[in-house]
């Protein structure tokens, strides 16, 4: 439990909404979805910022002056998006595994759907290393009552390798700052989980709780320069910013809905925090304090 002073409040604005033509004129909507759900923001080098939405299988970017386009659609559930350090934009979708977007043809192909003998059970969030190592949740419908949700990396040898599968329900990813240690959103434990990684096992040891959250569990990670790590906590519309010893700092709150699910450190100085207000269809922003980690050096 935690003793020390409060965390100091942030308040957010919106940024930039869903434009209603996109909003009424989703085709592949599931029954039961009416609405868009937006996940998965990430920045590339010219500032673009592409988001997925899951029920309609859309991926979306949003230009620097917050204009929507439609780049592709497909029959999937995306969920996460990350951009490679050589440009390729991967999907974790929840249906077909790891997913490649061909921005020019507006395609999404599948990537990696599993091992010839275990396909993977609902692929959520991923991220990559300096080397560009991918590492990726695979969920399903893991929780506290089955867990063996597991974190797979891929290198760039081609190797596929399952690093843990004890996790109930993880989600967002993200290293700490010297790539050591892996955080992972463990949304049915309310928790957010250390993995260190030992390379020279082949795997991980002495995993460990990083915090504790309440009430519900949290999604997406971010990390800034000085090691801090951003949480997204959804059903309560905030996300905290934790020391990297797991100190609460900041607690931004959502000026829209409260489905904060994910987010992305982006603006000229990296100093603004995107974070997407999924069932409101919003993207918020927060200014903070010290500008988010590099995900890769820019050419």
């Amino acid at each position: 439990m935690y003793f020390g002073p409060p965390p100091q409040v942030i308040n957010t604005e919106i940024w930039t909404s869903v434009p209603d033509k996109f909003k009424n004129a989703a085709p592949r909507a599931k029954k039961g979805k009416p609405k868009p759900f937006l996940e998965g923001p990430s920045f590339d080098r010219a500032g673009n910022l592409y988001c997925v939405d899951i029920p309609f299988g859309r991926i979306f970017k949003v230009s620097p002056k917050g204009e929507w386009d439609v780049v592709a659609e497909y029959d999937g559930e995306p969920n996460g998006l990350k951009i490679h350090k050589d440009g390729r934009i991967f999907i974790a979708d929840h249906h077909h595994g790891i997913m490649l977007l061909d921005e020019k043809r507006g395609v999404v192909e599948p990537f990696l759907e599993g091992t010839a003998k275990d396909r993977f059970r609902g692929t959520n969030d991923l991220i990559f290393d300096k080397n560009g190592t991918l590492y990726f949740t695979d969920q399903g419908g893991t929780g506290l009552h089955d867990p063996t949700g597991r974190v797979y990396r891929y290198t760039t040898a081609g190797r596929l390798e399952c690093i843990i599968d004890t996790i109930p329900s993880p989600n967002g990813l993200v290293f700490n700052v010297r790539e050591t240690e892996l955080f992972v959103a463990v949304t049915r434990a309310n928790a957010v989980w250390r993995i260190p990684l030992d390379d020279s096992k082949g795997g991980v040891s002495k995993v460990g709780l990083f915090v504790q959250l309440f009430s519900a569990g949290p999604d997406g990670l971010a990390l800034d320069e000085a090691g801090n790590v951003a949480v997204t906590h959804p059903g309560l519309g905030y996300v905290w910013l934790f020391s990297k010893r797991g100190e609460p700092l900041y607690q931004v709150k959502s000026c829209g809905g409260d489905a904060t699910t994910n987010l992305a450190y982006g603006g000229e100085d990296r100093k603004t925090l995107y974070i997407v207000d999924s069932r409101a269809n919003n993207i918020l922003t927060a200014k903070m304090p010290v500008a988010g980690k590099m995900m890769y050096s820019h050419m």
